[in-house]
């Protein structure tokens, strides 16, 4: 391939992917869930989702994400199988491909707060803040930051209910995080 066409080539990619930004403005959306799980250390997992939403007509949209982010998967919406969802849940491509794009592509973006938030959090469990109550019930705060005045969607369990369980047998010490700031 020649100079020239290696370069078209280049400028075809970063057309779309700033075509994709634009999109993931009005489409897309950052989100921190936290699942009640028997197994999970303080009942709670907490799981980080990027997600484009588009309906089955333009499918070639979430194609395009799937393309330029190299990982994700397509399916119908829970509920109105009209409407299709892109999802990326894997942390590490959270943290490599996600969090890159957003802070390259998206700089301006009015969702900037929600972002820095979600990019917090994904690093913070990167480093596996969540492993330890202070660490999780901080990562739990910061999630119910992200959406104060959402589009009337609310959370399952309250931000009091979720600490509550992570830190109801927390007795802090001496080596605790929190003393040492």
């Amino acid at each position: 391939m020649g100079a020239v066409n290696q370069q078209e080539r280049l400028f075809e990619i970063e057309t779309k992917k700033w075509f994709l930004a634009g999109f993931i403005e009005g489409e897309g959306s950052l989100c921190v869930s936290m699942k009640e799980h028997p197994t999970a250390k303080f009942g709670y997992y907490v799981d980080p989702e990027f997600f484009l939403y588009q309906h089955k007509s333009g499918i070639e949209i979430l194609n395009l994400a799937k393309e330029i982010f190299g990982s994700g998967r397509i399916v119908p919406k829970c509920g109105n199988e009209d409407v299709l969802v892109f999802s990326i849940t894997a942390r590490r491509t959270l943290m490599e491909k996600i969090i890159p794009f957003y802070e390259k592509y998206m700089a301006y973006s009015y969702k900037k707060g929600i972002f820095n938030i979600f990019k917090d959090i994904v690093e913070a469990m990167d480093r596996k803040e969540h492993w330890t109550p202070e660490g999780m019930a901080h990562i739990v705060r910061q999630a119910y930051m992200m959406n104060p005045a959402s589009k009337g969607k609310e959370r399952k369990r309250t931000l009091t209910e979720i600490l509550d369980r992570i830190l109801r047998d927390y007795k802090p010490d001496s080596d605790s995080i929190s003393e040492k700031i």
